[in-house]
């Protein structure tokens, strides 16, 4: 029997229904509400720059407007929540967000509607705060437990930090208290009536949520991991409730799998749905799927090419397996090993990337032909091919011993035992070069014979004869065995950053299958070069092909398959990174932002921080304590407030710790705010310990213990405010603040006195007109310099490599138009140190009148033109050009929404309309 004391620790009065508070806390609900509207608003604007992350959800937001693809390492509902809002208030996606401190209202491509998209995060920030009210009260516990969790929600500054930016952590903590809510909810209705109106809406509201968390980060996931363990535990309950009959208990499992499995997964799928809907245009993000999946985009399709592949046909290969592209050669050599012309993996199309294909000579054919003289021919390629163009089509069949003749440069594809590659230097690799030279007919080293991996089911001649975009093939080296091979490895400066080509003879199977793209062949051309044409097109049923169109569901699977592996691949430091051990004890934060003598950065409020993490250690203690005097025998588990505090307690608890351990499995790049899942359930827990240890209080002391807790809170909040709001702040008072040698925010920033501020910057810098805009100097708004500076963290575009992006390949006019503007924008950028790199790409006129646009190059051959662009840099005058920007061509390049965007490719495979091979 409960003693008086358990009597005074259960609540006073349970929630009369899930969703349902007495009708006298409605103004306390509202006020708290309020409050946390004024806390999160308040100066909304400021900075008026761009601040941390910003950097790639402002630019994500930009890339919906512009239906431009690009790939993130997270999923895109809330992406395009925030794009919507940036497009509904008027937003047209010209600014880019590339990097912190850059103006919203100052520029020729402003203003941005910066303040509605963070606006959208305030008010979900917001209402996070009355639904862990709520939350608190379903669980019936007291309104002033309630109130004290509610308010230090609204007072902790990494959450209003975090939901005051445009960013994707207000929306996850909204969802994920939602699905708290929404299941403690349907919890209280399970207790009053199973399967009845409010019972599915809780149940169907609770899957919905998940979709929607799980549809913002996959840290959503550890969300649906914990609803799911709380259904197991309710549903080992009705399997072990002999009075249910099994239909019954069986309605339970349908009812729960319905929605909470197939719900939020649909949800989910729908996200995605409309993600691809919008990103329908070739983009930056194209480089990390497959050659199928780039080519449903517009702007990024390719002319229907020959099936079929011969003797004689000129081809483009492509690596199945990797980001790297085409199989290419340029007329650049290895700087060591044979000093042979260098083969490598480029990710554009281009014209050296173009193989002939003719058939290895065997012993016994004829000598090479001679000229009157007796000297060989200057070159076999030419000589070769032309003996392919007449007469009946030799197919390339599975075994088939051929030669790859590079058309540019024409020499052979070659490999030898003597050199190791110029990276890889492990004794199975050999080195790949292109070899040859005028009167040189080639020899044994330049032998490959074809094996057809697989084919594919729509076209049953694939798994025999090679046909373009459907036959996975490997190509072994006669003499050594090895296989041609590729990986995501990257040459030096010297190999223009392209992706490392080799002879392994120990491969992976993935990263030795290639494809031909594209193949085309004089017979199989009606050009009037064969007579007999028509009849030879009708003999071997020659037709075109292209690449299959994979479903919505391929595409899907393969989004997040690439989502997956590049989140893992995020394993670079970042300057203000830390692991989950420095959480919970708030050992470091994040500098966000500095400017103008401010700075935000993200640092949570210590006392709620280390109470939180304190009263989750107070649960465990406690619990290990139960189950010690169990142990000995005591009754503890019989007393029923003991039995519902320890409910109570567990469920935040298993919250707490689904939201926080998994991220010390992670190798990847992490941060601080990806503990603030976890803080939310920490903060209901430490309510949930003051409701437990003010039980025995009279309710007049109780209050008084709310408001002393509520008191230090605001008081530690307002201590750290300037650094939540980019505030003023004086340097002593910032030192004063540190409580850790960690906490490595600037002080030296701030000034002695706050009366010096009269004479700074402002927090918000006013729109400027267009023709000041353009002479608009950027010395007063750059970045301060600090002992660390700011940085945004790393996401997916950034993985691909840096000179591959920046590589303008993608065909000859977009080459020449940006290495036009890069050979004129060197003598101008030296006449005008403050001329920006973006106006000259706008066709700004020069100081002797000229257009950039006009100017051609003069002195640059295609392999010129293909070394500037691969470096992506605009050359600049070394004299009196130390101020010059020195910016990626591809970066300053304006943007034509009718243009096929960049072309970056990575292999995961070909398809047909319902897979990807």
């Amino acid at each position: 029997m409960p003693t008086r004391a358990s009597s005074l620790a259960r609540p006073a009065a349970k929630v009369p229904g899930a969703a349902q508070i007495a009708r006298q806390e409605l103004p306390i609900l509202a006020i708290l509400t309020l409050t946390a509207l004024v806390v999160r608003c308040w100066a909304l604007s400021r900075p008026s720059s761009v601040v941390f992350d910003e950097v790639h959800f402002g630019g994500f937001a930009s890339k919906y407007v512009n239906q431009r693809f690009f790939m993130d390492v997270h999923p895109p509902l809330a992406k395009l929540l925030l794009a919507f809002v940036a497009w509904a208030a008027g937003f047209n996606g010209a600014f880019d967000f590339k990097e912190i401190g850059r103006e919203y209202l100052v520029g020729d491509d402003t203003p941005v509607p910066y303040v509605a998209m963070r606006l959208l995060s305030a008010l979900l920030g917001v209402l996070t705060v009355p639904l862990a009210y709520l939350t608190l009260r379903a669980l019936s516990l007291r309104v002033t437990t309630a109130l004290v969790g509610g308010v230090l929600l609204t007072f902790e500054n990494a959450l209003v930090t975090q939901s005051r930016l445009i960013l994707l952590d207000s929306p996850l903590l909204f969802f994920t208290s939602l699905t708290t809510f929404a299941w403690t909810a349907f919890c209280v209705e399970e207790k009053r009536r199973a399967f009845g109106k409010s019972w599915w809406l809780w149940l169907l509201a609770t899957g919905v949520s998940l979709g929607c968390v799980a549809s913002v980060k996959w840290v959503g996931l550890f969300t649906i991991t914990t609803i799911g363990l709380c259904t197991i535990v309710q549903l080992w309950a009705h399997l072990g409730d002999v009075r249910q009959p099994m239909s019954q208990v069986l309605r339970h499992f349908l009812a729960r799998a319905l929605c909470l499995i197939v719900v939020p997964f649909f949800v989910y799928l729908s996200t995605f749905a409309i993600h691809l809907a919008v990103l329908n245009r070739s983009g930056e993000g194209d480089a990390f799927m497959s050659s199928a999946f780039q080519h449903t985009l517009r702007g990024h399709g390719m002319p229907d090419t020959y099936a079929d592949v011969a003797l004689g046909s000129t081809v483009t290969i492509r690596h199945l397996h990797t980001q790297g592209g085409y199989l290419h050669s340029h007329s650049h050599n290895y700087p060591a090993g044979s000093g042979q012309q260098q083969i490598t993996l480029y990710p554009h199309r281009d014209e050296n990337n173009e193989f002939y294909v003719i058939a290895a000579p065997k012993p016994d054919d004829p000598p090479p032909p001679v000229d009157k003289d007796g000297v060989p021919l200057t070159s076999d390629g030419p000589h070769e091919i032309e003996k392919y163009n007449t007469g009946t089509i030799l197919h390339l069949t599975h075994g088939m011993e051929v030669r790859l003749i590079h058309r540019k440069s024409d020499k052979r594809l070659h490999s030898h035992d003597s050199h190791r590659p110029p990276i890889t230097e492990a004794d199975y690799q050999n080195e790949v070069t292109a070899y040859g030279f005028p009167g040189f007919f080639g020899d044994a080293n330049d032998n490959w014979h074809v094996e057809i991996e697989r084919g594919d089911p729509s076209d049953s001649v694939s798994s025999t004869r090679v046909r373009s975009l459907r036959s996975i093939v490997r190509f072994r080296h006669t003499l050594t065995g090895c296989y041609l091979f590729s990986h995501k490895i990257a040459l030096p400066d010297w190999g223009f950053g392209q992706q490392e080509v080799t002879c392994n003879k120990n491969p992976t199977r993935p990263n030795s299958l290639w494809f031909i793209e594209t193949s085309t062949h004089a017979l199989l051309e009606d050009n009037g070069m064969s007579p007999g044409l028509p009849a030879e097109r009708k003999k071997n049923h020659i037709h075109l092909v292209n690449y299959l169109r994979p479903s919505f569901w391929a595409r899907f699977k393969e989004l997040q398959a690439v989502m997956w592996e590049t989140n893992a691949g995020l394993t670079e430091r970042h300057p203000y990174d830390s692991r989950p051990s420095a959480w919970p004890t708030l050992r470091r934060g994040i500098n966000f932002w500095t400017k103008d003598h401010r700075q935000i950065y993200l640092i949570g409020n210590p006392f709620v921080w280390l109470a939180s993490t304190t009263s989750v250690m107070v649960y465990i203690g406690a619990r290990a304590l139960l189950m010690l005097r169990a142990k000995r025998g005591k009754r503890d588990w019989n007393d029923s407030t003991v039995v519902f505090y320890d409910a109570t307690a567990g469920f935040l608890f298993t919250g707490w710790a689904l939201h926080y351990l998994p991220f010390w499995l992670m190798h990847r790049q992490l941060f601080i705010h990806h503990y603030l899942p976890a803080l939310y359930f920490s903060i209901l827990m430490l309510a949930v310990v003051f409701d437990v240890l003010t039980s025995f209080l009279k309710p007049r002391f109780r209050l008084q213990a709310a408001a002393a807790i509520i008191g230090i809170a605001i008081f530690v909040f307002s201590i750290y405010a300037p650094l939540t709001y980019a505030g003023t702040w004086t340097r002593g008072r910032c030192e004063r603040a540190r409580l850790a040698k960690t906490w490595d925010f600037n002080c030296v920033e701030f000034p002695e006195d706050i009366a010096a501020y009269s004479g700074f910057g402002p927090a918000v810098h006013t729109v400027l007109p267009a023709s000041a805009n353009a002479t608009q100097s950027l010395a007063g708004t750059s970045a301060v310099a600090q002992p660390l500076e700011a940085q945004a963290g790393n996401h997916a575009f950034e993985e691909v490599p840096k000179l591959a992006q920046s590589s303008g390949a993608v065909a000859p006019a977009d080459v020449a138009a940006e290495a036009n503007a890069a050979a004129a924008a060197a003598p101008a950028a030296a006449a005008s140190p403050h001329l920006n790199v973006e106006e000259i790409h706008d066709g700004a006129h020069m100081p002797d009148g000229h257009v950039v646009e006009e100017v051609a190059i003069e002195g640059l051959d295609h392999e010129g033109v293909e070394a500037v662009v691969l470096q992506g840099t605009a050359a600049v005058a070394a004299t009196g050009a130390s101020e010059a920007p020195k910016a990626s061509i591809t970066q300053a390049a304006p943007v034509d929404p009718n243009a096929p965007g960049e072309r970056p490719d990575d292999e995961v495979g070909i398809g047909r309309e319902d897979t990807v091979i």
